[in-house]
């Protein structure tokens, strides 16, 4: 008997307990609304909008106003200067610095204890749980994981307070039993700069019995390139033999796969995605064979939902929203988050369990011309020029043109990639026959070029992405590139690196 199959006993009642999300969805939210409102009761947020007189969904949708980060930012910086009791019961220790925004400010994210147990411990059980009921084969605790993480640092100088990256708080706070599993050690795990992380975590690494991977798409590319390097090996499963699985979110894995195919070779190899954000861990993919994630419900997270398109106060709970309409999700959590617009999109592909993709940001998306492009029209429409031409991404970005010199409109696309296309200018009218395919609104702006011009790709340099990054102080972690930008704030800044 391999220690995996022993192991897995101990998440047989939790594999149990999550057959409730089928069937029994909407009881789940049930009960962590009545958790959360009797909890903010207790605080000074709770006491301002009448958390007293919640008795129902109603009435919470009543009383507690929608939110963003500007709307709780004078708050939460009570918070981080010490201050109890202010969104959530207690004192608050973490902050996870989030880089999920289209400026250059960041958000912090309170991270409480209740919040490290219930949202983001609990989904990486979870996690590993489902894995392991799909696939009583596993042997991943035979090996070691790889989990990348970031970086923390002190907070406003305030005695045992901390900010830092989602991934360096969990790695911080994990239980010591776990890094008898994990690698690498947890020095290098927390290092800033990303670089020296990157070197160092391939070292250790390099001769480990590696099973399992955990992280972001881009950044763990990053390091399993640099283990090939070291090892002088063709494919990372000629290194790691036993590797099975790897467990990653953060961004869209899709314009990766076939790179991270040939980067491990393995039939045996599996990928499993997760959507797991510095506000919480909300899906997980419970059937390797659908792309959908199932929306977990009893995380102390309280789901609300608004249709893009609708009026602002059109919002409806779990039991309101329906397959095939894009939404905007707002949370309630036991991190003092209270109807928070996350920023996220999400689509409902089933509703017996609650299953959904990740649809694009409510930020990033082009609307210069009214035609709605969201960020997973160009997944998808990236996906199909480069499965046509052989053509593989590393990174992209792209932005309108509001009017050029022959007052021409259009899209322009920033685009490094791995392998190259023949011809770009191919390239890019598949990129455009798809777009119009999958959205009726692009489609109808580019007729006949009246209103949007044909796209135009710009090849960007081998490292750009990562030297802008790098600029602004976001190599490694769980920092993104912005996809999609209504701006071309962003777009500029690269343009004026890319022959620099």
């Amino acid at each position: 008997m391999s220690f995996t199959s022993i192991v897995s006993k101990v998440f047989r009642p939790r594999q149990k307990a999550l057959e409730k999300h089928f069937g029994e969805g909407l009881a789940l939210q049930d009960a962590v609304l009545k958790y959360l409102t009797e909890r903010g009761r207790q605080t000074e947020y709770g006491r301002r909008f009448g958390f007293g007189s919640i008795r129902n969904y109603e009435d919470f949708a009543r009383l507690v106003p929608q939110t963003d980060y500007e709307d709780l930012k004078a708050d939460i910086d009570r918070m981080r200067r010490g201050e109890r009791d202010v969104l959530w019961p207690g004192q608050v220790k973490w902050f996870a610095k989030s880089s999920g925004t289209t400026n250059d400010k960041s958000k912090f994210i309170p991270v409480t204890r209740e919040g490290l147990k219930n949202l983001h411990y609990k989904g990486g059980t979870d996690v590993v749980a489902l894995y392991l009921q799909h696939h009583p084969e596993s042997r991943m605790f035979n090996g070691k994981g790889l989990i990348l993480g970031g970086s923390h640092q002190p907070n406003y100088n305030e005695r045992n307070s901390l900010v830092g990256d989602l991934s360096a708080i969990l790695i911080e706070n994990i239980n010591p039993l776990a890094n008898l599993v994990r690698v690498p050690k947890k020095s290098t795990a927390l290092l800033a700069d990303f670089e020296e992380k990157r070197d160092r975590i391939a070292h250790e690494c390099l001769r480990q019995d590696v099973t399992n991977l955990s992280g972001v798409p881009s950044w763990m590319m990053s390091v399993l390139v640099r283990v090939l390097e070291l090892s002088g090996k063709q494919s990372i499963d000629e290194v790691w033999p036993n590797l099975e699985v790897f467990f990653h979110g953060g961004i869209a894995f899709t314009p990766y796969r076939h790179q991270y195919e040939q980067l491990i070779r393995s039939p045996r190899m599996k990928y499993m995605e997760t959507y797991n954000a510095s506000e919480g861990f909300f899906g997980i993919q419970n059937d390797l064979s659908d792309p959908a994630m199932m929306l977990m419900l009893d995380y102390g997270v309280f789901y609300e939902f608004q249709e893009i398109g609708s009026q602002k106060g059109d919002i409806v709970p779990l039991a309101g929203v329906e397959t095939g309409k894009n939404y905007a999700m707002l949370i309630s959590t036991s991190c003092g988050l209270w109807r928070y617009m996350i920023g996220d999109t999400v689509m409902f592909t089933s509703l017996n369990p609650y299953k959904f993709v990740i649809t694009g940001r409510t930020k990033y998306f082009i609307n210069a011309f009214g035609e709605e492009l969201i960020m997973d029209n160009a997944e998808k429409g990236l996906a199909y020029a480069c499965e046509q031409t052989g053509a593989e991404i590393l990174e992209y970005t792209a932005a309108p043109v509001f009017m050029d010199e022959q007052a021409k409109c259009r899209h322009q696309w920033l685009i490094e990639f791995a392998q190259k296309p023949e011809n770009i200018e191919h390239f890019g009218q598949l990129l455009d026959q798809k777009l119009q395919e999958l959205n009726s609104d692009y489609e109808a702006k580019r007729s006949r070029d009246i209103t949007l011009q044909h796209l135009e790709i710009i090849e960007a340099r081998s490292g750009l992405f990562n030297d802008w990054l790098k600029q602004h102080g976001k190599l490694g972690g769980q920092h993104k590139i912005p996809r999609l930008s209504n701006t071309r704030k962003h777009i500029e800044e690269l343009l004026g690196m890319n022959f620099s």
